[in-house]
């Protein structure tokens, strides 16, 4: 027993003595995971819940769709915008977005692309699930992480559905840990049937085909059949993409380094045509005609400190230049119709630019009282996403006038 002690002993000595200097503490983001088979018996479509975390917003006929990141979809029945009511839950693990046709609706679901038939929003089904089409999915890691360790993760049967956070005491060796950064996780138009999404979605339909980015893979699927789409390819698209944006036959990608633009001629087959570069930064574009509009947030893991709305002349797809720049205070999505520009200016509230003349835009409202997220300009009124609410407005002598606060918690 006393030989124990002091073994003990000895190695709390030399513990003791160790160089603090090569030694740090650390939060680390731990995987929490489940087998690809139980995660895939998990969908379910449940009744409405009255909480939600606002995530991302999506609109089609009467109905609103607003994402809780990596969980699931909250369905708000709007045919009464003064007074929206939940109407469903759609229970989908790993989902970050959505795209609709002709009632039919579209979710990633980690490494699965799931197929739903919402004709009936009370019965909504499940229609088909296309298995380990992405091989890249973003299941975010908690803001407060430095490092992911996925010393554990088995990346060919389990998925991510959740994260611990821990400190850890770890030796300064730079290649002996994965950087929060680089973490990636690998597994094996209203009117037109179409719904509409903000402009922090990674989902575009365009006729027969459905695209969806990753943070560096763009998936192509034909939906000629709508309830039994098929996967076509995947591609490279550009480094640490966020969102995309359709506007007349070509893709605009949106990347923390740049602009990425794609042409549609052969939509089977998207073709780079062109890169903007700028400074890192957290960057949701929209376009409209010869100009784009594209936010960067600084700040955090943004990249820089500054925040700016800049506007892009792309009349020369193959040659996209810098024309105007305006200070932000934190910016997120944005959007537009007619003249008018909505710029979601996070904790600084939603902010109305003229747009006019793109090269000097003319801010003309400002709604400084709410957290602004995204927003939908749809063709009588305005749906915007905030933190703690939905929000609509109507375009009455365009002026925005609220018509309903709709609270999520």
């Amino acid at each position: 027993m006393k030989q124990f002690i002091f073994l003990l002993a000895f190695v709390c000595l030399l513990s003791c003595n160790d160089d603090d200097n090569d030694y740090e503490i650390v939060i680390v983001a731990v995987p929490e995971m489940m087998s690809k088979t139980e995660f895939r018996k998990s969908v379910e479509v449940q009744a409405a819940k009255p909480s939600i975390t606002a995530g991302k917003i999506y609109a089609y006929g009467d109905f609103i769709f607003i994402s809780e990141a990596f969980k699931g979809i909250h369905v708000i029945d709007n045919s009464n915008p003064t007074a929206p009511q939940p109407a469903a839950y759609l229970k989908i693990p790993g989902n970050e977005d959505i795209s609709i046709k002709n009632n039919y609706l579209y979710a990633d679901s980690a490494t699965d692309l799931v197929v739903f038939d919402i004709s009936d929003i009370a019965n909504v089904q499940v229609v088909d699930r296309l298995e380990d089409v992405f091989s890249v999915y973003d299941y975010r890691i908690p803001s407060e992480a430095e490092y992911a360790d996925f010393g554990n993760y088995d990346f060919d049967n389990n998925v991510v559905i959740s994260w611990q956070i821990v400190q850890e005491r770890r030796e300064i060796v730079d290649n002996s840990r994965l950087m929060l950064n680089d973490a990636a996780f690998s597994g094996s138009g209203e009117g037109s049937g179409v719904g509409v999404g903000g402009s922090l979605a990674r989902f575009q339909i365009n006729d027969a085909y459905l695209y969806t980015v990753g943070s560096s893979e763009l998936s192509i699927f034909n939906i000629s059949n709508l309830a039994n789409p098929t996967f076509e390819s995947t591609q490279y698209s550009g480094w640490n993409i966020e969102t995309m944006f359709y506007a007349d036959n070509y893709l605009y990608l949106g990347g923390t380094n740049g602009m990425y633009i794609y042409s549609l001629e052969n939509p089977a087959v998207p073709e780079y045509v062109s890169e903007f570069v700028h400074w890192e930064g957290c960057d949701p574009v929209v376009v409209d005609g010869n100009y784009a509009y594209l936010t960067l947030r600084g700040g955090n893991a943004c990249g820089q400190l500054e925040s700016v709305l800049e506007v892009i002349d792309i009349a020369d797809k193959t040659n996209p230049t810098l024309v105007a720049r305006h200070v932000l205070d934190n910016p997120y999505g944005l959007g537009f119709k007619g003249n008018n520009l909505f710029i979601c200016d996070g904790t600084s509230g939603l902010k109305v630019f003229d747009k006019t003349n793109p090269l000097s835009l003319q801010q003309t409202q400002t709604f400084s009282d709410i957290h602004a997220i995204d927003v939908i300009p749809l063709k009588n009124s305005l749906l915007m996403i905030g933190e703690n609410a939905l929000y609509q407005y109507d375009y009455n002598n365009e002026a925005l006038n609220l018509i309903s606060t709709y609270a999520l918690n």
